[in-house]
């Protein structure tokens, strides 16, 4: 059924603590990884996508402070994110729109897959016109 409103906003109030709490981690981790790089060391390929995706996560904090901290500015949030999808730090993303994304992803890897093996399907083709 439906839930009430106090109950979304609780939902969603531990939704944000949740994201801040977990970006909080994410910028310790980064901290320490950018000491790491500053001591001579050399990052893993892993390390260096979680540092990136930190640095950009916390760009894109700024923006995305300003509907939190300006008084019902946050009620715009919903429309500034169908806008720019991608404003919201990826902490801040719920498991539905993660999985959706994957969901793209696996269909346009799926249609990659289907075009190649079709050219190369015609390419043999064509080989075998030319041999025989």
């Amino acid at each position: 059924g439906k839930t009430s409103l106090r109950q979304r906003a609780v939902d969603e109030l531990k939704h944000y603590y949740n994201g801040f709490h977990l970006l909080w981690t994410d910028t310790k981790v980064a901290a320490r990884m950018v000491w790491r790089l500053l001591h001579g060391q050399v990052l893993t390929r892993r390390e260096r996508r979680r540092l990136l995706r930190t640095c950009a996560d916390l760009f894109r904090l700024v923006p995305f402070l300003v509907f939190v901290i300006v008084p019902f500015m946050e009620f715009l949030l919903p429309v500034f994110l169908k806008l720019f999808p991608q404003m919201l730090p990826s902490t801040f993303e719920t498991e539905s729109k993660r999985e959706e994304k994957l969901k793209k992803k696996l269909n346009a890897k799926l249609e990659l897959a289907k075009f190649l093996r079709e050219t190369i399907a015609e390419m043999a083709k064509r080989n075998k016109a030319d041999t025989g």
